[in-house]
Formats: C-alpha cells, structure tokens, sequence
C-alpha cells in the first residue's frame, strides 16, 4: 500500500507563504506517493451541524482553510510523480460545468495524476454561504457526476436534467487520463455508501489516529459497497478503496504508523494518507512528521 499526505491547506500552516509548494515539492522527495486536499468554506460562529457526531463544535484549524483547487494546481507545478487527489472536495457546493473544467485543466496540468474524490458536505452554514441548498445535496452529487462524465468523456457536451443544462458545445479540453480520472466518494451513510457500488470507481473511508470507533464499521462499509456494486451489475473486484487517516493532536508519530500498518492488515485499501491537520503547527513540522512516518512504515 502506498502512502501520501494531506496537503496543508487547513490550520496555522495554511497561512504559510509558499507552504502548499514547498510541502509539496518536499513530500514528493521523501518519499510520498500522493498528495491531498478537503474542501472547507468557514467556521460558522454559532454552527448547527459539528463535525464530530454528538457534537457543534468544528475544530479552529478549519478557520484557515486555502481553495483546494489551488492548491492541486500548486502541487501540480511543482511535482513531478506524486498522484494528486482530492479527498474530498464538496461537489454540490460548484456549478459543475466551472468544476469539470477546473478538474480537467489539474489533470492536464500535472500529466495525468488526478484522483477526484468527492462529499456532498456536513454543514448547512457553509451551503448557505455558497449559495446551494442544503436540502436534496445527494441528489445534486447524483446529477453533478453524470455531467464530470459527460463533460470529460464526449465533445460536443451536452446535458438536460432536473437540476443543471448544458447546452450542446464544444469542450475540447480533457482530460490526460482515459477516458476520465478514477471517481472516488467519501461515504458514511447507507444510501451514500451504495452510491459508491453503484456508480464510482472507487470509496475513500476516514480511519483516525489514535483509534476513534471500531474498525469493523469500515469492514461493514466495504460490505455495503460491494453488495451495491453487485446488485448494480457491476463487478465489485473492480472497485477501489483509498484510506484517509486523520491524526489527533498530540499523538506520537509511533502511534500514527501503528494504525496505518493495522488499518492496512485488515482493508483493502491500494493506498493511505495521512493527515497532520490537527497534529502539526507548520509546515516544517508536517514534513517532519511525514518523514519520521515515512520511515517508520518503511521500517515494518
């Protein structure tokens, strides 16, 4: 299983000048295979939804929070092999026709190397502020991917549906990748994990460090996934799994390797990446936790 890592576009260093290029460039040096971004608006005052279930309140790394995009395309600059991906960025929140174009010009930009990965978001206040309804958001994913497909797929490009009209044009921009970039879809929920059997290429589940909940609720989401692919005729062999790992403040680089390696001995996953959101002041110090990780792995 290769091993990446979440790019800083959250928390203190996010507000670094050049920090998402030198990250970038410095991971893919030591040995990162992947590079990552979420997709954050702001940190509602008085939020409704938290990001922990039980819970309204939203950690303050999210306060700072770069433009994924962006930061793909720094990444891509500035790299060379590292695959880069998106985990995830909130679809229903873009006009999807602005985020095929955007998405197609990263993948060409950096030679091939984009994962799209996509959410339809937790948080009311943030659809607020975009300017979509917060109410029928699955729906909106649903009809957003079929025109990614179409869009990165045929030329002239057209779509008619409930919620979005592309009018017949041509869009001779696609993407390097045939015949589109690998879909991936974080998925918790029943009806969200059975649109990743259904219609994506692959399902990106969130384990923390140090352990947060079972790991066989991801076991039972890969269960779910799978029967869905089946039951949509589709081979479920042919799906993939990229596994996020979220790393709690305060948490030994030690303890981080020992959920990797234990979330890699039991889920199917062709690749992880961590996430030092929560754990990292900087971005020298992301890098230093990246390596020490890197070693450690390597080390087992």
């Amino acid at each position: 299983m290769r091993l990446g890592f979440g790019l800083p576009t959250f928390g203190p260093a996010a507000n670094e000048v050049n920090g998402i290029a030198r990250f970038a460039a410095d991971a893919e040096k030591i040995g990162a295979t992947s590079l990552w971004v979420g997709d954050r608006l702001l940190t509602p005052v008085d939020p409704v939804v938290g990001y922990s279930p039980g819970s309204t309140a939203i950690p303050e790394e999210f306060r700072v929070a770069a433009d994924p995009l962006t930061a793909l395309a720094v990444a891509a600059a500035v790299t060379a092999e590292v695959r880069l991906g998106s985990s995830g960025i909130n679809a229903p929140w873009y006009p999807p026709a602005l985020l095929a174009r955007a998405l197609a010009s990263i993948d060409v930009a950096s030679g091939g190397r984009l994962v799209a990965g996509f959410g339809s978001g937790w948080s009311p206040e943030e659809y607020e502020a975009a300017g979509v309804p917060f109410e029928g958001r699955g729906a909106r994913l649903d009809e957003l991917l079929d025109v990614l497909v179409a869009w990165w797929t045929t030329n002239p490009v057209s779509h008619r549906g409930p919620l979005f009209t592309i009018p017949a044009g041509h869009v001779e921009l696609k993407p390097v990748q045939r015949p589109r970039p690998p879909i991936y879809l974080g998925a918790f929920g029943p009806r969200a994990l059975r649109r990743v059997g259904e219609r994506a290429d692959g399902w990106m589940p969130v384990w923390w460090a140090p352990e947060a909940f079972p790991l066989a609720q991801l076991t039972q989401g890969w269960a779910t996934v799978r029967e869905a692919a089946e039951k949509a005729g589709r081979d479920p062999a042919a799906i993939s799994m990229i596994l996020r790992v979220n790393v709690a403040a305060g948490t030994p680089v030690e303890v981080v390797a020992e959920e990797v390696l234990k979330a890699r001995s039991v889920l199917p996953a062709e690749e992880a990446f961590v996430d030092f959101t929560f754990a990292a002041s900087s971005v020298g110090h992301t890098l230093d936790l990246a390596g020490d990780l890197l070693d450690l792995v390597a080390a087992e």
